[in-house]
């Protein structure tokens, strides 16, 4: 039936998708030539009524008829000769091959989860070693069609370690912590949602990359998720999503005996206790008696103050097996977080203190002293999902403990889904790290895989905010990061590249441009938000006490939570020597640890990560620390610039909702990466008075200052922080007034510009603003971007508010009258920063 045929033509779009559909559009492509290559019946070898193979052959019958419009009948026998049929397609377990055949196929080892897909015959094979695996199969070879692939293959494919999971962070009123994409689709009011489709199609997504465990509540978890009508919410959402193999679990606090009166409520929570062993016992078997395969429970302990053992003197240790113990009849897994820290006690002042070191110090001594069904989830870095850190040492510590690594699909400190940044690039640096245990190649990956320390368990978690919103996490482009996350956690060996390329194919078709531009963009995306958010491993220079998304550097320090730059006028960055510093390298091996003690062999993308440096310290690669500063953020902004260009060039090419809804996204992004440069080189220039050889810090020449216009019903406003402002001031409609306008005259050459206006969004209002030239018209807007973004708002005039809109080809006049008209809303004052008239090619 196969034949090497690879088909790049893509085709039109009919009509605007909402993004529903994701990578499983099915699209149609070009066909084989001869219609005699196309099969003429779906085979199933169906061993669960409505499981994974009858699902796989169903998901066959619909990806056949969108991407070759061929419509094929599944059939289900009670057994199947070859012969009866000249071209099918036979889905199903080995076991059940072998049971209507007589004989196990010739197949290599498959280990849990695996598959054979064999398209060299006239009859498309697609066993697994269980039905998931041959669900597996058979979307990757919807995959391969979808992408034109019509190629003769026979491979099988084993998952890389048995966890593969995702921890959604919803919490049971229908909110999501770091939700950018919606409402949950799990809850609402405090109990699971009556209607379940959308859970379903989450796990058909999920199903097709090889997602097989799902917690579905957040960490910092409720006790009444355990009441009966929950239980029973539970059990239906977990029967939504055994179709497609995904396993449901649960978050837990660890506090909810004293907490939940349904199982009998007690005065402690400690794990040792037998009242307590006994209670968590029911708990399960309670919860299993409806989910008779559930997957287990994920739990956070004594970190941010979450209840924990530690409350009475047990070890994390002792915590976990508690849960552990309870699941192991039941063969469920006890994922334990190894997010834990001390967030109230921390003294930067104290030169020695680092939450780096609080995983290690914490989980010091109880390496083997986890149950079996335990596994220890480590985030990859030893902070909170920066842009930038090393592997978490940890990994290398824990040597005869399972450990899974902790990723994070939600873009938390990373743009908030507002922002493009593909994640996998930055994964596969800690994946791909050597730990260099005993001397020996000890790969991140290895590790939580289980294969270097010879482990029964491990894999991967990662956070996903999906939501109600049609795009699943609220941005078209940002869903590149959850296909990836399933194509990592599948083989962690995988080129972030290829898993981008096959992902632009599936979503947005296989036009060479549409490819090479979404590639360009998304590789680039992750240095470039490096770049104008936080580098040199100074972390993530965002505002880490209130929204975690605009620029608010001098909120690290100062404070217990840890996330410390420790800068001052003539210095920056952590010393974490075992020399000089907090000790923090000398957790790593040995070989490691020499090479981040040292100054000199310390890549420079973390020398403020491990070392205390004047801001004249020279890197490798010749710059200052300050200077680097300067240029790697005037880089990446400049950078972010080219994606709205970029993605212009795509008119016509992808299907128009997408097209707007992803222009206005990138547009955003590019006003607001001059936000974080602004505010970062600012805040570095007046901290080190050090001046940017360039010129450009500060110097703006395109720029007329709201606070300089002729104001009418406006009045400035000192903004705080105070880099969050060009000039440090913005206008604000005064007190007395709704109304407020702002006039200037030009002193520009004659020419046509694109003119940009910096104000704030605030949420709690909807302000409006008119912009005209010589009382002509050019535009308005409203400050509505708290419905279109879905990023933690702001209710202040700061770096999360502040934001950009752009008129392009204006034609300008010197002596020309500028006029502003902003009329305030709610608590929002129509607020102004400055604006700027650009010729062409001048980011500002």
């Amino acid at each position: 039936m196969m034949r090497s045929l690879l088909v790049l033509a893509a085709a039109g779009f009919a009509a605007a998708e909402t993004g529903i559909d994701a990578w499983l559009r099915y699209a149609p492509v070009s066909s084989p030539s001869s219609s005699q290559s196309l099969p003429s019946s779906i085979i199933s070898l169906n061993a669960t009524a409505n499981g994974p193979v009858h699902i796989a052959a169903v998901e066959l019958q619909k990806g056949l008829a969108g991407i070759l419009d061929h419509n094929l009948s599944v059939i289900y026998p009670v057994s199947y000769q070859p012969g009866n049929t000249t071209s099918s397609i036979l889905v199903g377990t080995v076991a059940e091959y072998a049971n209507s055949f007589g004989g196990s196929p010739q197949i290599p080892r498959l280990v849990d989860d695996g598959y054979w897909l064999n398209a060299t015959g006239s009859t498309v094979q697609i066993l697994g070693h269980n039905e998931r695996g041959a669900l597996y199969g058979a979307f990757q070879y919807l995959s391969m069609l979808a992408q034109g692939n019509f190629s003769n293959v026979a491979f099988a494919s084993n998952p890389d370690a048995p966890i593969r999971w995702v921890n959604q962070w919803d919490n049971l009123d229908g909110s999501i912590e770091r939700g950018y994409g919606g409402p949950s689709i799990f809850f609402t009011n405090g109990t699971v949602v009556d209607d379940l489709d959308r859970v379903s199609a989450y796990g058909r997504l999920l199903a097709s990359i090889g997602i097989n465990g799902i917690i579905v509540n957040n960490v910092n978890a409720n006790a009444s998720l355990l009441s009966t009508e929950n239980l029973e919410g539970l059990g239906r959402i977990a029967d939504a999503f055994r179709p497609y193999g995904v396993q449901v679990g649960i978050a837990l606090n660890f506090a909810s005996p004293t907490a939940n009166l349904v199982y009998g409520n007690l005065s402690t929570f400690d794990p040792i206790n037998p009242d307590v062993i006994t209670w968590w016992t029911n708990v399960t078997d309670a919860l299993y008696e409806r989910v008779p395969d559930m997957a287990g429970y994920l739990v956070k302990a004594n970190s941010e103050g979450q209840p924990g053992p530690l409350t009475y003197n047990r070890t994390l240790a002792q915590g976990a097996n508690l849960f552990a113990n309870a699941l192991q009849p039941h063969g469920g897994i006890l994922m334990f977080r190894a997010f834990v820290y001390d967030s109230v006690n921390l003294n930067e002042s104290v030169w020695k203190e680092d939450r780096a070191n609080a995983a290690v110090d914490f989980f010091t001594g109880l390496d083997g002293k986890f149950a079996e069904n335990a596994v220890v989830q480590i985030k990859y870095g030893p902070i909170d999902f920066q842009v930038r850190e090393p592997a978490s040492p940890l990994f290398a510590y824990l040597r005869n403990t399972s450990t899974a690594i902790e990723l994070e699909v939600t873009q938390e400190y990373l743009g908030q889904q507002c922002h493009l940044v593909y994640l996998p690039p930055l994964w596969k640096t800690v994946l791909d790290f050597d730990m260099r245990a005993n001397h020996t190649q000890s790969l991140v990956r290895d590790i939580v895989t289980g294969k270097r320390f010879n482990r029964p368990l491990g894999g991967a978690a990662a956070v996903v905010n999906v939501g109600t919103n049609d795009t699943w996490l609220g941005s078209h482009l940002s869903m590149s990061n959850l296909y990836g996350y399933g194509r990592l956690a599948w083989d962690f060996s995988s080129d972030p590249e290829a898993i981008l390329q096959d992902w632009i194919r599936l979503t947005f078709g296989s036009n060479p441009t549409v490819v090479a531009a979404i590639t360009n963009m998304s590789m680039s995306s992750w240095p470039a938000y490096e770049n104008y958010s936080g580098n040199l491993g100074i972390q993530t220079l965002t505002d880490i006490l209130y929204t975690h998304f605009g620029p608010n550097p001098q909120s690290q320090d100062n404070n217990p939570w840890g996330q410390w730059t420790r800068a001052d006028h003539k210095t920056i960055g952590m010393d974490r020597t075992v020399s000089n510093g907090t000790g923090f390298s000398g957790q790593y091996p040995v070989e490691v640890a020499a090479m981040y003690e040292n100054i000199s062999t310390t890549p420079d993308d973390l020398l403020l990560w491990f070392h205390h440096v004047n801001y004249t310290q020279q890197l490798h690669s010749g710059e200052t620390v300050i200077q680097h500063f300067y240029n790697a953020h005037y880089a990446g902004a400049d950078t972010a610039q080219t994606f709205v260009t970029q993605w212009e060039g795509l008119q016509g090419k992808v299907d128009q909702q997408r097209y707007n809804e992803t222009l206005f996204r990138l547009t955003y992004q590019a006003g607001h990466s001059i936000v974080w440069r602004d505010a970062i080189t600012n805040f570095y220039h007046n901290l080190s008075g050090i001046a940017d050889s360039q010129n450009r810090v500060g110097n703006h020449p395109w720029r007329v200052e709201a606070e300089s216009m002729t104001l009418q019903g406006y009045e400035p406003y000192t903004v705080s922080p105070f880099e969050a402002a060009s000039n440090v001031t913005a206008i604000v409609t005064s007190a007395n007034a709704t109304t407020g306008t702002a006039m200037t005259t030009l002193n520009f050459p004659n020419g046509t510009y694109n003119l940009a206006v910096n104000y704030y969004d605030l949420i709690g209002g909807k302000s409006q603003w008119t912009v005209s030239l010589n009382n002509h018209q050019i535009g308005s807007w409203v400050g509505d971007l708290e419905d279109r973004l879905g990023h933690a708002p702001s209710i202040y005039l700061d770096g999360h508010s502040a934001a950009r809109i752009t008129f392009h080809n204006v034609t300008v006049g010197k002596g020309d009258v500028l006029k502003i008209v902003g009329v305030a809303d709610g608590i929002e004052p129509a607020p102004l920063d400055y604006i700027s008239v650009l010729p062409a090619g001048v980011v500002d």
